[in-house]
């Protein structure tokens, strides 16, 4: 049973790899800054989800499991709340080359 937990999460942290690529692939090709942001902030959240759950699937409690998803979460928080201000600052900045 413990080689199919280390399968599963050693498959679980390629595939957060794998978007973390992505993500990266898509803040250096695509065009403007909400492109960027959209593919750099949903891509490295769930690549960050997928490498958190494959740990908490390795973890030795469910304490460690548990601070793990909170990891996450705040992550997660963290990056919604700086994509927004960076997205603001961006609109602010085209409406100053406007006029």
């Amino acid at each position: 049973m413990d080689t199919v937990f280390n399968v599963i999460a050693i498959m679980l942290s390629f595939a957060g790899a794998a978007f973390f690529i992505a993500g990266t692939i898509g803040l250096l090709r695509f065009p403007d800054t909400y492109m960027r942001l959209h593919a750099i902030t949903k891509a490295d959240n769930l690549g960050l989800g997928l490498i958190v759950l494959a740990l908490a699937i390795r973890s030795e409690s469910i304490f460690i499991a548990a601070k793990l998803m909170l990891i996450w979460l705040l992550a997660m928080l963290v990056g919604s709340n700086a994509c927004y201000m960076i997205g603001r600052w961006a609109l602010r900045h085209e409406k100053e080359q406007e006029e």
